[in-house]
């Protein structure tokens, strides 16, 4: 039973006492045997029971919950870095996408490639993302669109589940734009994702289905008529809400009991009330916001009316570019006004419960999974405040180290 010592400071994230609350411990010890803890507290008080095991140093570090990014699109083809120099030169995402861009792009690559190429393609995403202490990941089909290359992509996903040590958590992102041969029939795409896709990928394939509410995907009522048939086959209700503009998506993913609405740069202030009331989590994507250059999601006043706020990358080819959560989290800082606290607990706690997983990961507390990561840090402030390429320097998942420096 591996006893980890010389913690500087250890961020336990419990769930309860606020959005601020770390619950960290200073000089402290973690025990755990079979891949979970079995005991977190200050070095002084370690039960006699551990004095004789096995004892491994932090060497005076902080150690945090292993991260979550829990709104992710992992596996796609190609990339967009024309539309990079685009929106620089004053193109709207809109504007791009109106043009043949934007998803559509990425469809057109990920449908002409192959499960394997995927797969392969992923796997190195993922080597890199636990370099950087992240642990679990939740990942997004959404640029196949039909019915073989959304199964596809979630099938990488049952690969990537079955052979990585991250843990994966799929979600079903049929409903992201209407796909461009379905542009006159969009009633008949609806039924082939109702009555085809959402039955065939809630058969163990995905846990989640995800909706883009947006002007140039889908309307408030045609979400309602996708998310009433995935909640027949047991699949949870997630959504890309109000991101480019107020579209009532955070009211909606509170009407549906969705686990969380993502994005919400122009949610309103009726949206924030809604979503409190309903325990809603919000997922910010501040590395999208600064690519889109747009004005960030109103995290004060979401925390402030008591909605939890998690913090994810959104990677993928367009508007995040970016797997790299630790730069989320000083974004999440800098750009929407959260304290470093906030941001480690909306990386961990907050957003294993915009997924699904609060009960196994996300904090450090016994009987929890032992999934860790090892920071170059005294404590959050100076690790979110003194930015580098990469301070963790090793991340465990179930008790095994995974990666170190």
């Amino acid at each position: 039973m591996p006893v980890l010592i010389d913690i500087a400071s250890l961020a336990v994230c419990r769930m309860d006492g606020g959005q601020a609350a770390l619950h960290a411990i200073p000089d402290a010890a973690l025990a755990w045997s079979g891949g979970t803890i079995r005991w977190a507290g200050p070095a002084a008080d370690l039960p006699a029971e551990y004095a004789g095991e096995e004892r491994q140093s932090a060497g005076g570090r902080l150690v945090v919950p292993g991260l979550v990014d829990c709104h992710t699109h992992l596996a796609f083809g190609g990339w967009r870095a024309d539309e990079f120099e685009q929106r620089i030169q004053g193109a709207s995402y809109l504007d791009i996408a109106r043009k043949g861009g934007g998803i559509a792009s990425t469809m057109r690559h990920t449908r002409a490639a192959s499960e394997e190429a995927l797969a392969e393609r992923a796997t190195g995403f993922l080597d890199a993302m636990r370099a950087l202490g992240v642990t679990t990941v939740e990942a997004k089909s959404g640029y196949g669109l039909t019915v073989e290359d959304e199964l596809k992509t979630l099938r990488v996903y049952r690969r990537l589940a079955e052979t990585q040590p991250t843990r994966i958590v799929p979600t079903l992102l049929g409903a992201h734009i209407v796909p461009p041969e379905f542009r006159e029939d969009r009633a008949g795409y609806l039924r082939l994702l109702t009555d085809t896709i959402i039955p065939q990928a809630a058969d163990g394939l995905a846990r989640f289905c995800d909706v883009f509410v947006e002007d140039t995907a889908y309307s408030a009522d045609e979400a309602r008529t996708i998310f009433a048939a995935a909640a027949r086959h047991g699949l949870r209700a997630k959504l890309h809400a109000d991101q480019l503009t107020d579209t009532g998506g955070g009211a909606l993913a509170a009407e549906v009991g969705a686990a969380s609405a993502d994005h919400l740069e122009c949610i309103s202030d009726a949206g924030i009330a809604a979503m409190a009331e309903a325990g809603v989590v919000a997922v910010s994507l501040p590395l999208a916001t600064l690519y889109l250059n747009v004005d960030p999601l109103p995290a004060r006043k979401l925390i402030e009316a008591g909605v939890p706020v998690a913090v994810a990358t959104d990677f993928n080819p367009g508007s995040a570019p970016s797997f790299h959560l630790p730069l989320a989290m000083m974004l999440a800082c800098t750009l929407q006004r959260m304290t470093p606290a906030e941001a480690l607990k909306g990386a961990t706690i907050v957003a294993a419960r915009a997924i699904g997983m609060e009960d196994e990961v996300g904090s450090l507390e016994p009987g929890k999974r032992a999934d860790f990561a090892v920071i170059d840090a005294p404590d959050v402030n100076h690790w979110l405040y003194h930015f580098r390429p990469n301070a963790c320097v090793r991340t465990v998942i179930f008790g095994e180290t995974v990666w170190s420096a």
